[in-house]
């Protein structure tokens, strides 16, 4: 009896927390002051990608970002810093057909002052500030600048290389939007939305390769 009252409670708290579906946001702390970034432009920009998901309580979306301008420092085989600039511009939507009035619906919105102006805010950035490996991994801080604001984040992430192409590839990890100035529909800063709000964490992952 003692076992199956156990597992009742086992199954409980696993059902209770999926239903909370509670992400953990990466920390952010000031933004650290570094030398100019050597500029390698060594980034496949075409084969490297961000992708994003935001959700709300009716359902999430996804999509992905592009790079431009991007650099990977690596010294020794080991990952020692760079650079990625977003174009905010490229966003795309992946989880609405391209030829529905949804996605380009969604897109402008995105693109709006709602979200990531991006008339006024043209790019992104991350910019690596330190790299220590922890157990095996990789934890990466950098400048993390969204709409105009910057904040230091550290990342879970790994490096690895294959006939002259090396690929970073972070976990994804939760940032919230409010840190950054997008407070659109954020139940955090106005209760009265009650069931009608954006969460304010977003999914985010990159992979980023050099070129052959």
């Amino acid at each position: 009896m003692k076992k199956v009252i156990v597992l009742l409670v086992v199954f409980a708290s696993v059902f209770t927390a999926c239903k909370t579906g509670k992400q953990e946001k990466v920390e952010v702390k000031e933004e650290v002051k570094v030398a100019e970034v050597v500029a390698l432009n060594n980034v496949d920009l075409a084969n490297s990608v961000i992708s994003w998901k935001g959700s709300k309580p009716t359902g999430t979306h996804n999509g992905t970002i592009q790079l431009k301008e991007s650099s990977l420092i690596i010294k020794e085989g080991a990952l020692t810093g760079g650079s990625f600039v977003i174009d905010m511009a490229s966003i795309k939507v992946l989880d609405i057909p391209a030829d529905e009035k949804g996605n380009g619906k969604l897109i402008g919105h995105l693109a709006s002052a709602d979200f990531f102006d991006v008339a006024n805010f043209a790019t992104s950035s991350f910019v690596i500030t330190k790299v220590e490996n922890v157990e095996n991994k990789l934890q990466v801080t950098g400048n993390l600048t969204l709409r105009g604001e910057t904040k230091s984040i550290t990342i879970p992430a790994t490096i690895a290389t294959e006939n002259g192409v090396t690929t970073f590839t972070s976990e994804t990890f939760n940032v919230d939007r409010t840190d950054f100035g997008v407070t659109y529909k954020s139940k955090k800063l106005d209760a009265a939305l009650k069931d009608k709000f954006i969460n304010d964490l977003m999914e985010i992952s990159f992979v980023v390769k050099t070129k052959a």
